[in-house]
């Protein structure tokens, strides 16, 4: 049996929340993982390249890296390019650029636009954790696709909590990361960003049938 283990490189602390609740219901007891969290975008750009080449030397042949980064509404494809460019400069295989049916070690992943479309993908866990929401809010026309939320994901998902009456004094992220990650159902997220993610963690899992 293979003994997997994957590092995960985040941009802030959020969405290590939002990883650390959801891992466990991804990952088969067999493999491991590890998350670090930067300290917002230009401190993830900054420091990933020189992080990646340390894990050059040190990766050991079951391990993957997982990069993961919002869009906030930037070019997704110069992004993503930008990452892999990163990756193969330090030395290492990326899924997007290995050959078919060839192991990769890096699987760079863009959360569209923000992590709150994840949320968004997963209503009935933002009603779990506040239950004063709307249950028809999946349905209403500004909802139904997760990763086109018009106007950015975190100030609609700040407006629906406070309309039910939370967080009054503003959207506090890594809070609303905790309470709600903890009740998401991977298989049933709406966000295709997430399902792209969802998948890849899958590919790895099963390829190396751990």
């Amino acid at each position: 049996m293979s003994i997997l283990h994957l590092e995960f490189l985040v941009e802030e602390a959020s969405l290590e929340s939002t990883l650390t609740q959801l891992l466990p219901k991804i990952l088969p007891p067999t493999v491991s993982s590890k998350i670090h969290a930067f300290r917002g975008k230009p401190d993830f750009l900054a420091k990933v390249p020189n992080r990646l080449k340390g894990y050059q030397a040190w990766l050991p042949p079951d391990g993957k890296i997982v990069v993961l980064i919002d869009e906030d509404r930037e070019d997704c494809l110069k992004l993503k390019k930008q990452l892999e460019d990163m990756a193969i400069s330090a030395g290492l295989i990326t899924k997007s650029s290995c050959q078919k049916d060839k192991s990769f070690q890096v699987l760079n992943r863009i959360v569209v636009e923000e992590l709150e479309a994840w949320f968004f993908g997963d209503v009935q866990a933002i009603r779990q954790a506040y239950p004063k929401v709307s249950a028809h809010l999946a349905n209403q026309q500004p909802y139904r696709d997760p990763d086109a939320i018009k106007g950015g994901t975190w100030e609609a998902l700040e407006r629906v909590l406070q309309k039910a009456g939370y967080h009054p004094g503003g959207l506090e992220k890594y809070k609303a990361s905790s309470d709600i990650s903890q009740y998401m159902n991977p298989k049933l997220n709406r966000s295709k960003s997430f399902q792209v993610f969802y998948q890849g963690l899958l590919e790895i899992i099963n390829s190396k049938q751990v």
